[in-house]
């Protein structure tokens, strides 16, 4: 594994991300570190590592989401590789919403 990418910046980076307790204190961090359109691009991938978990096929996601194939294949590659990042978000994301469903 090539870990180029994780350093003393990167590991401050994440850690401050730990510390956003409420939805509107990450959107403004987020608002402020990227660009609005960087903001949309990861949100968009989020969007295509879920709909590619849920077995959507490759062109209702390009439909819905505006990404290229090529796109949706990188993040198939990441949700399916070793990192287990999207897996586990997005086993997170529903064990956090069946806590939270209504009785």
């Amino acid at each position: 594994m090539n870990n180029k990418w994780i350093n003393k910046n990167t590991d401050a980076l994440f850690t401050a991300v730990l510390q956003l307790e409420t939805l509107d204190e990450t959107r403004r961090f987020f608002r402020d570190l990227l660009t609005e359109q960087e903001i949309l691009e990861f949100a968009n991938r989020w969007k295509v590592a879920q709909m590619l978990s849920d077995k959507k096929p490759y062109s209702a996601i390009e439909k819905e989401t505006g990404m290229s194939s090529t796109t949706i294949a990188r993040v198939n590659k990441y949700l399916t590789g070793k990192f287990g990042g999207y897996k586990n978000m997005i086993n997170k994301t529903i064990q956090n919403n069946s806590h939270h469903a209504p009785a």
